[in-house]
């Protein structure tokens, strides 16, 4: 095995006990805490590959695989690596290598052995051309039911429900009504726009949903909580999303409101 390298439960959710080692020794030191959040108590160790990190969205239909969406996952730096803390509509990858992207979303999503469902497939795509699999699950990925909403018109919880009630999925309910470029922006505190401590006051969130390109907005802390530097996936604390006529556009929205939010804060 080489190094750096992903250490991580194999059954758990949200980042909780993913770390990324760069020696064995440090292997040893974290596998407890890894340990402690897997259901099975198994632990797995996986190579870190550098690229751009993506999200897809694959609908299956009696065993027929349709690639709705294809997003960058952008994530902080640190300790808190695996933590997405913004989509990006669409991927940045072009080309062939998108294409490649493309048939290996829809390849992880038959690996899966499903046949009517919605599958997650998570994806980084390599300097050299390549693009790896880092896990494919069959549920839609958090936010991922709006991005593909405002990005495509595509209603994932409509096609989901539809699939679970044993009804006929067609393809006009698969099929984009259009394409914008789409950034959704969650809050968080260090790094991000929120103040880490307990909550003492929440301010509107008005000035935010009328900011240029938002589309939507949403904060989660009421006065009491805490809001802590950003290490799992429960410390994203609320979202932005936005659009404009490029993604640089559409990010620079987003980022724009998040700085909007008002909250107070006390230590904790």
């Amino acid at each position: 095995m080489s190094f750096p390298a992903v250490l991580k439960p194999v059954d758990s959710s949200g980042q909780f006990g993913v770390f990324r080692v760069s020696a064995l020794d440090e292997v040893h030191a974290r596998l407890p805490e890894t340990l402690a959040v897997s259901p099975s108590g198994d632990a797995i160790l996986e190579e870190f590959v550098e690229g751009t990190e993506m999200n897809g969205i694959v609908v299956m239909r009696d065993g027929e695989a349709v690639l709705v969406t294809l997003c960058d996952r952008l994530h902080p730096p640190g300790r808190s690596f695996g933590v997405s803390w913004i989509h990006l509509f669409p991927a940045t990858v072009e080309g062939e290598h998108l294409e490649l992207a493309r048939r290996v979303a829809v390849d992880a999503a038959h690996a899966l052995g499903l046949k009517d469902g919605i599958a997650f497939p998570q994806l980084i795509a390599t300097a050299d051309g390549g693009v790896v699999v880092v896990e494919c699950a069959a549920r839609i990925g958090g936010m991922m039911a709006e991005l593909v909403r405002h990005a495509s018109g595509v209603d994932l919880l409509e096609i989901q429900l539809r699939i679970a009630l044993g009804e006929d999925v067609p393809d006009d309910l698969v099929r984009a009504r259009f394409t914008r470029p789409v950034a959704v922006r969650f809050l968080t505190a260090e790094p991000g726009p929120l103040p880490a401590g307990r909550v003492t006051r929440v301010g509107s969130l008005e000035p935010v949903l009328a900011a240029p390109g938002v589309l939507d907005a949403a904060l989660y802390p009421v006065a009491g909580d805490v809001i802590r530097p950003v290490m799992v996936i429960s410390d994203r604390r609320g979202y932005v999303i936005a659009t404009g006529k490029t993604r640089a556009e559409a990010l620079e929205r987003a980022e724009t409101a998040a700085g909007l939010v008002e909250i107070e804060v006390e230590p904790a």
